[in-house]
C-alpha cells in the first residue's frame, strides 16, 4: 500500500528537490507533478509508485546533517552595539544577517531588512545612538548539529538564518545561500 498522494509535496520538500527534478527522475512532466501535488490529478498506480520509490531513495541518501553544511565562523554583535556598528559589520563582511548575543546566549538577529527599515527612519547621527537591542528581530531558530540538512529547506523559507548547536552551544550558522549550495 502506498502513502497518501497529499504527502508527495511534503516528502519532496523534505528531500530538497524541485518539481522539475522529481519529474525528470520519475519520467513524468513537471505539470503532472504540480497537478498531483495540488490534488487536481490522480496518477496511475504505477506513476504514484514510481514517485514514492524515488522520494524514498532520496530520503535514504540524504545523509548531510546541519553541522556538515553550516559555516562555523559566526559573525556576531552584542545588544549594546549600535545600528551603525551593524551596518559597518555587514558591509565589511558581505553578510546579510548577524546573530545578536548577550553573553553566550543568542537573543535576536539583525538582518539587512531590519537595518534598511531603521536607516530610513534615522539620520546619520542617530544611527550611532540606536542600540541593537532596540531594533533587532527575534532570535533565529536553533537546530541540533545532527538535524538532517534536507529538513532545513522549509525552515530557511521563514527565517533569514538558522543557528546550529552542538553540546548545547552555538556551533555554526546556515543561511539561505548555504541551502542553495546544498541543492546543487
Amino acid at each position: 500500500m502506498l502513502p497518501t498522494l497529499d504527502s508527495i509535496k511534503q516528502n519532496r520538500l523534505k528531500v530538497g528537490i524541485t518539481q522539475q527534478k522529481l519529474a525528470s527522475m520519475t519520467g513524468v512532466s513537471k505539470s503532472m507533478i504540480n497537478q498531483i501535488e495540488s490534488g487536481r490529478c490522480q496518477p496511475s498506480y504505477a506513476t504514484a509508485k514510481k514517485i514514492f520509490e524515488v522520494l524514498g531513495t532520496l530520503e535514504g541518501q540524504s545523509s548531510d546533517k546541519a553541522g556538515d553544511i553550516c559555516s562555523r565562523e559566526i559573525i556576531k554583535l552584542k545588544t549594546t552595539n549600535s545600528l551603525h556598528d551593524a551596518i559597518k559589520k555587514m558591509q565589511t563582511t558581505s553578510i546579510s544577517q548577524i546573530p545578536i548575543f548577550e553573553n553566550s546566549e543568542v537573543v535576536g538577529v539583525v538582518t539587512e531588512d531590519s537595518l534598511v527599515r531603521h536607516v530610513l527612519d534615522s539620520d546619520v547621527n542617530e544611527r550611532k545612538k540606536i542600540r541593537i537591542a532596540d531594533m533587532m528581530d527575534p532570535r533565529p531558530p536553533i537546530v541540533d548539529y545532527y538535524t538532517p540538512a534536507s529538513s532545513l529547506l522549509s525552515l530557511i523559507r521563514f527565517s533569514k538564518c538558522i543557528l546550529v548547536s552542538k553540546n548545547n552551544k552555538v556551533f555554526g550558522i546556515i543561511t539561505a545561500s548555504d541551502t542553495l549550495k546544498m541543492m546543487e
